[in-house]
């Protein structure tokens, strides 16, 4: 029987991240992959994939020039489905390798099969066909990610009825498309798709869609995916879905009405992997969506066991599953523990437009009674927003009003998932509005947004701001 120092079942970012760095730390390592290549969902069918079609959607749709040649501009008149397929087949394909070249170049051992606990220091590998192996681990990292949920009113039967991990094996484009679920999944897919001129419907029992952002960064974006033709049907929930001859579909809402589509996609909510695990070998107990509870160390409630990532529910980011995965690791083994503040979790949602959050929103520093001022900057109203073509877009800052910390930055449109780097690093060293009126940006670049965010806000707090940002430029001088 082969022993490990430590065994990480699943190979998405959380298992990469961690295998990597336990390996780094000088222990024997083994990552288990259910799947016949290492990567997870977040490589397969999640991330990376849904990322390289968006890529392929506004190169293919001539989206990024339309502000110059009109929104007839295409550079393929006749998109395919197989168009879009071959950038993400070849870009999986190169991820595969480089992750793979990593685990060998860090002595990471690695078996495909499925996992699960004969005990909470044996873990029972099977593959079909064959007979199941089992290995020792002395302290174990679970991060089996998670998958989207499915109703159980609803057949699955038909190609046209799809779930967010299997729309990327459609054949053909549809014409109408019906999207249920008006989370970040369904709202990136809803509106890639609507760039290539589909016709998209999204339904959610909700009123409001992506309520953990700011609003009015939201009614910036919910306004654009209008002016496209996009519909939203909100309040609305799905009862039925029809089909009719030639993989027609006809979707039923509760509410008795009817939306004609050629292709329905389901993305409302997701579910832990944890089914097959048998984690009551372990002395695990899941809750009702598959989720592991763990500590502020990712340890869960069997001391040797750890779990990280979608597996372990909220936030369910590649970002932040990489870094739980390495902390994880340090944890077990005594490395230095990363300063994970989960207050500083930048979020980006990768829609057309774009937008990316971190810190606050106005709601919450309203509800928290803080006194505050925002500032606004127009991608448009730039000279590097004019030579990209750019109508839509825009930077929000919040500082505090006394103390004009930085509490906020809000961004939809191009870059934003880049652009909102920058103040993320002012909010982590505690940073104030005079950092952004006294830095020099690049110019032309969309970063100057952050000064005329900044100035916006800077002249709407009036004359006794002036007075206090003079006396720190002099006092800091």
């Amino acid at each position: 029987m082969d022993k490990y120092d430590y065994v990480v079942i699943g190979s998405g970012p959380a298992g990469q991240r961690a295998a990597i760095q336990s390996a780094k730390l000088g222990h024997s390592v083994l990552l288990i992959e259910r799947y016949s290549r290492v990567g997870g969902a977040c490589l397969h069918s999640g991330t990376i994939p849904s990322k390289t079609l968006r890529e392929a959607v506004l190169y293919l749709s001539g989206w990024r020039q339309r502000g110059f040649y009109g929104r007839s501009y295409r550079v393929k008149e006749r998109i395919s489905a197989e168009d879009l397929i071959q950038r993400l087949d070849i870009t999986v394909r190169q991820e595969v390798e480089i992750l793979q070249h990593k685990m060998h170049r860090n002595y990471v051992a690695t078996k495909i099969g499925s996992a699960s606990f004969d005990d909470p220091h044996h873990i029972r590998i099977e593959r079909p066909g064959e007979e199941p192996e089992v290995v020792e681990a002395k302290t174990v990292l679970i991060a089996t990610g998670s998958r989207p949920a499915r109703p159980s009113n609803i057949s699955f039967d038909s190609p046209n009825v799809v779930d967010s991990d299997h729309l990327l094996q459609m054949e053909t484009l549809p014409r109408n498309l019906v999207v249920v679920g008006a989370g970040v999944i369904g709202m990136e897919y809803a509106s890639m798709l609507n760039a290539l001129d589909i016709a998209v419907t999204v339904v959610d029992g909700r009123t409001e869609i992506l309520d953990f952002l700011d609003r009015e960064i939201v009614d910036e974006f919910i306004h654009h995916l209008r002016d496209r033709g996009v519909k939203l049907r909100l309040g609305e929930t799905v009862s039925s879905v029809e089909q009719l001859p030639k993989n027609a579909l006809v979707v039923h809402l509760a509410s008795g009405k009817r939306i004609k589509a050629d292709m329905v996609l389901f993305a409302a909510g997701r579910l832990s992997n944890t089914e097959g695990l048998r984690l009551e070998n372990a002395g695990l107990s899941p809750d009702e969506r598959g989720r592991i509870a763990v500590d502020e160390h990712y340890r869960t409630a069997v001391g040797h066991i750890y779990a990280a990532g979608d597996v372990i529910g909220f936030p369910g980011l590649a970002s932040t599953s990489m870094e739980q995965g390495r902390h994880a690791a340090c944890h077990a083994f005594g490395g230095t523990l990363l300063n994970i503040r989960e207050d500083l979790f930048p979020f980006g949602i990768y829609a057309v437009p774009e937008m990316s959050v971190v810190g606050k929103t106005e709601e919450e520093l309203r509800a928290g009674g803080i006194p505050y001022e925002s500032g606004i900057a127009r991608f448009r109203e730039t000279s590097r927003g004019q030579i990209l073509g750019l109508r839509e877009g825009l930077v929000k800052l919040l500082f505090h009003l006394d103390t004009r910390e930085l509490l906020g930055v809000h961004i939809v449109g191009e870059g934003a998932t880049e652009l909102v780097h920058i103040g993320q690093a002012v909010l982590a060293h505690q940073g104030k509005l005079d950092y952004f009126v006294n830095a020099v940006f690049n110019y032309p670049t969309l970063a100057e947004t952050y000064k005329i965010a900044a100035l916006d806000a800077f002249n709407k707090m009036g004359e006794a701001s002036v007075t206090n940002l003079r006396l720190l430029t002099t006092q800091s001088a």
